[in-house]
């Protein structure tokens, strides 16, 4: 599950804008998860789907993000491993296809979309014998292995959690941490509060909101960079780096 998204107008912000994201919620968290998924299964399992109609700004993302992530990786004291990373909300693998298999030597992919994870196969093409695992999976209920990850990367899928759910997951993340392993969340910002969308139900909230949430976690962010050249009318979009 992977999007970017228009900025909506100020007044709409004002409007509907949360301190935190339980209170944008009118339905239940059942129903807010189930409509998501919904939604999903509606959507062309291909890199334009992937990215809400901005297909041609993949390109850039992977860039900024190649830069941002390669800055950890090595051998010596305090550098991240290259031995497996985790692409979670993966979509069809278009993060795994452009950006981690490169880096790893194997990748596994978490989606709650089954159709998406049956078209990563064909996607990745000869890549694909680098992917040990698809987890068919909501990662408000995934548990990633203990100890297996060097790096897992979270990209525009944290809006599908609730608060507590994303803490929660967060923490999991963590335990599934190799020994100087790296979480990385890159998510649209909201301006200020948590913004709902009922479209696909989700949430994007702002960076203070974020911050607390990481903290509840008990992670520390030890890199924040906010990604370049996007289109303007696009929300702004962030990458942290947590340990």
């Amino acid at each position: 599950m992977t999007d970017s998204k228009k900025r909506q107008s100020a007044r709409a912000r004002k409007q509907r804008s949360c301190t935190k994201m339980e209170d944008c919620l009118i339905e239940d968290q059942t129903t807010f998860y189930s409509k998501a998924e919904h939604y999903w299964k509606e959507v062309p399992p291909t890199v334009d789907g992937m990215l809400g109609g901005y297909g041609s700004i993949s390109s850039i993302d992977i860039n900024g993000s190649k830069l941002f992530l390669q800055k950890f990786l090595g051998e010596g004291q305090g550098k991240t491993g290259t031995g497996c990373a985790l692409d979670c909300g993966a979509g069809i693998g278009r993060i795994t296809k452009r950006l981690l298999l490169p880096l790893f030597r194997t990748v596994d992919l978490v989606d709650v979309t089954q159709e998406f994870l049956d078209k990563a196969r064909s996607y990745l093409g000869e890549e694909a014998k680098q992917v040990e695992n698809y987890f068919c999976c909501g990662l408000q209920d995934f548990q990633p292995q203990p100890k297996r990850y060097d790096v897992i990367w979270i990209q525009w899928v944290i809006g599908h959690l609730t608060d507590d759910h994303l803490v929660e997951f967060l923490r999991r993340c963590r335990s599934g941490l190799r020994p100087d392993g790296l979480i990385v969340v890159k998510d649209n910002v909201a301006f200020e509060g948590v913004i709902p969308d009922d479209v696909d139900s989700s949430v994007c909230r702002d960076l203070n909101v974020l911050h607390r949430l990481v903290a509840r976690a008990g992670l520390n962010i030890i890199c924040e960079e906010q990604q370049q050249n996007f289109p303007e009318e696009i929300y702004q979009v962030h990458t942290l780096a947590l340990r």
